[in-house]
Order: structure tokens, then C-alpha cells, then sequence
């Protein structure tokens, strides 16, 4: 199956323009290893252009009523509706998963668009009764100004349409830093804004040097707020520079989710959910079951089971309606995970199903399982971020819980149980943003999302997405006659 790739320009200001300095990056079909277009790459001339876009941008939508911010965000909508079937391959070329979850992906963002439109109506303040006659005291909720968005390559319509909705919808405008490896689709996302007539500068897109990017916005004056989602490591540096400047930041950073199935559990539930997300996008998700906790009772049903499921699932290009698993995004992630592996056997882990890349054309990589993985295994201390699922039994629940908090992560976890009582234990006692029981339900727009201690702060989802990018303001008037 061919498909047509279109190389990806920035958008600064209402234009499509190529990189002043003409420079740009080749962007690779992870299902191939083979270039199949190029991106425009920004240097600090770009970044200038896209800053004082960006200003004049928000000069511009902090004057237009939210109503009218709403019906013109509803239109965004309405055409990536009508371009998912457009846009569905572009993502799939460029980032491996299979083409019906970058259906599935696209059909999110259109419904996070319009989640947002509506949130955006209803930003409301409040009236504080005074303790004196004759004095109104009201909080009101001002746009903090532009937004500095930096997304990652896994979900770049997914987390690029968070980042801009939820500016948008509180009045700023952004300047958003696409993954240099999926820039097509961010591209056409971005299009559909402004398609659907978003005001010149409202909404910025730009390539390049992640470091260099990140830092030159980040610092610079006209920004107000950063956004970013992807790495601890790297999460912690934008928070340092956005903290040297006193600004607004929400990090959405990595997590390394526990699966707990007590001694309870339904195990078909269990294992139909487990292993339908464990390989989603070839485990290439911030809040994918990575640390799998089985009841000793039930470990080895489970374990034996779940591998069968490994071994069936179909795994090839994105592009092939069979496919239930693409490619890994790109050759990094293939040596990461080879590396956690060997890590891992190396320590005494076992294979049960997997543990090889698959030929050497593209960056596949066999569904895996592993047991007997000790704690100081590499794959059970930093997240993997890949198709390797490793199995640890335990005794008691108190011994559960201890491993599920052992970590500095806590963005998502997972947990298994027929129990009212265990579930409500579950839930009050691990250290984590998100705790899902019984089935896959985060990630939803209209509920929050984000992270505990190493893995961030603030929110992507809910009510909660906008406050990130608005100020409160309180305001007293007395009457004088």
C-alpha cells in the first residue's frame, strides 16, 4: 500500500514558511528505517518571528469573547472531523501504530476540541460577600498570555491538541514545538486552526533542536507559560529554567504504571484489558501497565495466559489493516529496549514469549514477557516505554502496595479486584495522579490528567486543564458617594 508523506513547513504568524536559513530534517518511516520527507528546522531567527507572532497573536483572541472563541474552536472541530480519514496515514507513516488507533487518535482530538470550546464558555469567577456594606469583592479569570507547548512523537495529535486547545479555549495563544519525528500530522492539525479562521499568531508551530528550542522560549519574555510532555529528565530541566523565570508550567513526565490483579480479580477482565493496552502503540505510552503485580494464587494462570496473548498478536506496518501492532517509533527505542532485556536476563529474569527485534528492515520489536525479574533489573526502576511486560508475584496486599509506591514515579496505575473494600484501599493507598480499578478508564477530556511526584504536576484534562493557563485575579470596590 502506497500513501503520498507531504514534508512539513512551520507556521508562523498565518503562514506556512520554510526555515529562514533553509535547513530541515529528514523524517523516517519507522515501519521502513527509510526517509520518506523532511521538516522545516527553526533556528533563533524563526523563534523570533514566531515570538512576536505569538504577541501580537494574544493582543488579538485575549479581546475575543469567549462565545465567539467557542463557535470559531467548534469549527477546528468539525474539519478534523471531516480530515481524519486525510490524516490517519500521514500518522501512521510517520509514527508506526496501527492505522485504525491513528484514526482513533484523531477522532479524540476532535472531541477534546470541542470539550474544550465548551469548558472555555464557562470560566467562571465568583462573588465573595464583604464583611462591609457597599463593598463588592470579585475573582475573575484573565489568560495568562502565550504558551511555550512542547509535544512528544508517541501521540503528537493527541498532545499537541491538548496543549492548544486548552490555551486557546482560556485566551492565550501558543507557539507549540512539534516532535521532529511526526511533524505531518501535528502539521495538519495545526491546519485545521487555521482553516477554520483562528486570528493570525494565535497559534505557532515550530521544529528544530528540542534543547535549543525549549530554552530560547522558555527564557524569553513574551512566553508566560510552558507546557511539556515527555521525559523526567528532561521535564525537570524546562521546570528549572520556567522556575529561574517565575512562570506557569504543567508537566505531564513520565510514569511506570503498577498492574495489580489481587487474588479476586476476574482474570478475563484482567487480561483482556492488560494486554489490549500493554501493546497499544507498541507500549510506547506514558501511562502504560509497565510493572505487572499478580497474586501468587493466580500468577501463574496469568502468566501463561498473557504470554499465549503475546504470541498472537499480529504485529507488521501500520498501514496493513491486520496489524495490531506497529514498529517502534524509531532506532533508539529498539537499542532502549534490547538494552533493558539483556539488562534483565542478565540479572537472572526469564523469557517466557519475545525479547528480539524482528529483522532488519524497520524498528520491530517482539511482544515480550518476562518473570523472575529482580528489583534492581533496569526495566523495573526506569520506565521502559516499550512491549516488554515484566511478572512479579505477591503474597499479601501490604507487599503490593509497597512495590506500586516503591518508585519516584506516579502518573497512572492499575488494579484488579471483586472487593468494594480492597478497591477502596487500592485507590486511597497508591501514590499515584490517575488510579484506574477494573478497567482502562483515563484519559478521558473531561477528567484529569497528570501526574504525582517525579512524573509532574497540573493537568491536561478536566476542569482542571484550563485553570493551568489562566490567572486569578481579585478585585475590590468600595462605593464612594
Amino acid at each position: 500500500m502506497t500513501e503520498t508523506y507531504p514534508n512539513t513547513k512551520l507556521h508562523i504568524g498565518g503562514k506556512w514558511v520554510d526555515a529562514v536559513g533553509g535547513e530541515t530534517i529528514d523524517v523516517i518511516n519507522p515501519a521502513t528505517g527509510e526517509p520518506i520527507g523532511a521538516v522545516a528546522h527553526a533556528r533563533t531567527h524563526d523563534l523570533d518571528l514566531a515570538l512576536e507572532a505569538a504577541k501580537s497573536g494574544f493582543e488579538v483572541w485575549k479581546k475575543t469573547s469567549p462565545f465567539s472563541r467557542y463557535k470559531m474552536m467548534r469549527n477546528v472541530a468539525s474539519l478534523l472531523k471531516e480530515r481524519v480519514k486525510e490524516i490517519a496515514p500521514v500518522l501512521t507513516q510517520e509514527q508506526g501504530k496501527p492505522l485504525q488507533q491513528s484514526k482513533s487518535e484523531i477522532s479524540l482530538a476532535v472531541d477534546i476540541i470541542d470539550w474544550f470550546a465548551e469548558e472555555g464558555r464557562r470560566a467562571y469567577g465568583r462573588v465573595i460577600p464583604a464583611r462591609t456594606e457597599g463593598v463588592y469583592q470579585l475573582v475573575t479569570k484573565e489568560p495568562v498570555g502565550p504558551v511555550a507547548g512542547f509535544t512528544p512523537w508517541n501521540f503528537p495529535i493527541n498532545q499537541g491538541v491538548r496543549k492548544i486547545s486548552s490555551a486557546l479555549a482560556a485566551g492565550c495563544s501558543i507557539i507549540l514545538k512539534g516532535a521532529e519525528e511526526t511533524p505531518a500530522s501535528t502539521a495538519a492539525l495545526v491546519k485545521c486552526f487555521a482553516d477554520a479562521g483562528i486570528p493570525d499568531g494565535v497559534v505557532n508551530l515550530v521544529y528544530g533542536t528540542p534543547a535549543e528550542i525549549s530554552e530560547y522560549l522558555i527564557s524569553n519574555p513574551i512566553i508566560k507559560k510552558a507546557t511539556f510532555t515527555g521525559s523526567t529528565a528532561v521535564g525537570k530541566q524546562l521546570a528549572s529554567i520556567a522556575g529561574a523565570h517565575m512562570k506557569k508550567v504543567t508537566m505531564e513526565l513520565g510514569g511506570h504504571a503498577p498492574a495489580i490483579v489481587c487474588e479476586d480479580a476476574n482474570l478475563d477482565v484482567a487480561l483482556n484489558v492488560l494486554v489490549e493496552n500493554k501493546y497499544r502503540n507498541a507500549g510506547q505510552v506514558c501511562v502504560s501497565p509497565t510493572r505487572f503485580l499478580i497474586h501468587e494464587n493466580l500468577y501463574d494462570e496469568f502468566v501463561d495466559r498473557f504470554t499465549d496473548m503475546s504470541k498472537k498478536i499480529k504485529i507488521g506496518n501500520g498501514l496493513d489493516p491486520e496489524t495490531q501492532m506497529g514498529p517502534l517509533a524509531h532506532d533508539r527505542r529498539v537499542e532502549a529496549i534490547e538494552g533493558f532485556v539483556s539488562d534483565a536476563v542478565s540479572k537472572g529474569a526469564k523469557i517466557r514469549t519475545g525479547g528480539n527485534r524482528i529483522g532488519n528492515e524497520g524498528y520491530f520489536f517482539e511482544p515480550t514477557v518476562l518473570t523472575d525479574v529482580p528489583l534492581d533489573a533496569r526495566m523495573m526502576n526506569e520506565e521502559p516505554f516499550g512491549p516488554v511486560a515484566p511478572m512479579t508475584p505477591f503474597s499479601d496486599f501490604d507487599s503490593a502496595i509497597e512495590e506500586a509506591n516503591r518508585l519516584d514515579y506516579g502518573l497512572a496505575s492499575y488494579a484488579y479486584t471483586s472487593s468494594a473494600e480492597t478497591a477502596e484501599k487500592l485507590g486511597s493507598q497508591i501514590e499515584s495522579g490517575m488510579v484506574s480499578i477494573n478497567h482502562h478508564g483515563i484519559a478521558l477530556i473531561e477528567t484529569p490528567f497528570g501526574g504525582v511526584k517525579d512524573s509532574g504536576y497540573g493537568s491536561e484534562g478536566g476542569q482542571e486543564g484550563i485553570e493551568g493557563y489562566m490567572n486569578t485575579k481579585f478585585i475590590t470596590h468600595k462605593t464612594v458617594l
